[in-house]
């Protein structure tokens, strides 16, 4: 399999160690090459993974997949110069940094391509995910909070994306997992509004904090997203007719109506890891869509940013 990345941050060599691991736990050989924006070298461990190294589009040869990790601002313009030269793509997340641009213009309608959205690989998901169905729920709290200073250990905080509205960061798409796990549970809702902006101290040119209210056919939402609390807290509390249900997706616990406490804790990599190998074996199969397809993802993205 001949693979591409395109962007090796910390999230794309998270995909690139991930796709080696389980590329061999699958029995795929991959033979891997990285599109890169300028010849600082890279780590040794990840080099070594590399089976070449490219500087400009027009020298690449025809790919299987690519994986689409760069800044969420270069994702339309890199993706529209690949879509002759890649059969299936791994975008990360958000599709793009706005609606400006459509599925058509990037060139990926009918084309195969998975959005990424680990957080429905997480356990605690997963198992929520399963009992749904049986909770008549009436409303639900989503909360992501946690502090943008301590998101990467010994990186400047003002110097990553997400500090930059410019390169498509801020919380209101950074966070669009809450929204991704929100609909895959519940749909899209009917109608929904948005309040966000930037009011912390924080040094960057980006949203710190969105707050939304959402009416769906059943139930309604509350879904709070921030770069600002201190400590990391993400969960969804399910009011329903029995009682409160919760999922502390940081604890790895799932709170039951009756008091009853269940635990999935994990390293946060495993949902990675089966998301890699959901990925790949999408990758290889026939033209079966993927769970969160570009069409999907854009509807979700228009959502996350107030326009739906």
């Amino acid at each position: 399999m001949k693979i591409l990345f395109v962007g090796l941050g910390s999230i794309g060599t998270r995909h690139l160690n991930n796709l080696v691991e389980t590329a061999k736990k699958i029995g795929i050989t991959p033979e891997i090459d990285a599109l890169r924006y300028n010849d600082r070298a890279l780590p040794p461990q990840t080099e070594s993974l590399l089976n070449k190294q490219y500087f400009t589009v027009e020298d690449l040869p025809q790919y299987d997949v690519a994986f689409i990790t760069n800044p969420t601002n270069l994702h339309f313009d890199i993706i529209q110069k690949l879509k002759d030269k890649v059969d299936c793509f791994f975008i990360e997340k958000p599709i793009f940094d706005n609606t400006e641009k459509s599925i058509a213009q990037a060139g990926l309608e009918g084309k195969k391509a998975y959005i990424a959205c680990p957080m429905r690989f997480c356990k605690t998901f997963m198992e929520l995910k399963k009992i749904v169905d049986e909770l008549e729920v009436y409303s639900a709290r989503v909360l992501c909070s946690s502090y943008l200073p301590d998101w990467r250990k010994g990186v400047d905080y003002r110097t990553v994306y997400s500090a930059k509205k410019e390169m498509g960061g801020g919380v209101t798409i950074d966070l669009i997992h809450e929204w991704d796990y929100l609909v895959d549970l519940f749909g899209f809702p009917q109608e929904s509004y948005n309040f966000k902006g930037q009011y912390s101290n924080l040094e960057i040119s980006s949203d710190d904090i969105s707050v939304y209210i959402a009416r769906f056919e059943k139930l309604i939402a509350e879904v709070h997203l921030d770069y600002i609390g201190r400590g990391y807290r993400r969960s969804i509390e399910l009011l329903t007719k029995n009682g409160n249900v919760i999922a502390d997706f940081g604890a790895g616990t799932i709170t039951l109506a009756d008091g009853t406490t269940k635990e999935y804790n994990e390293e946060v990599n495993e949902r990675y890891l089966r998301e890699m190998q959901y990925f790949l074996e999408y990758a290889l199969g026939g033209n079966k869509e993927s769970i969160n397809n570009p069409k999907m993802a854009f509807e979700t993205l228009k959502l996350t940013l107030g326009e739906k």
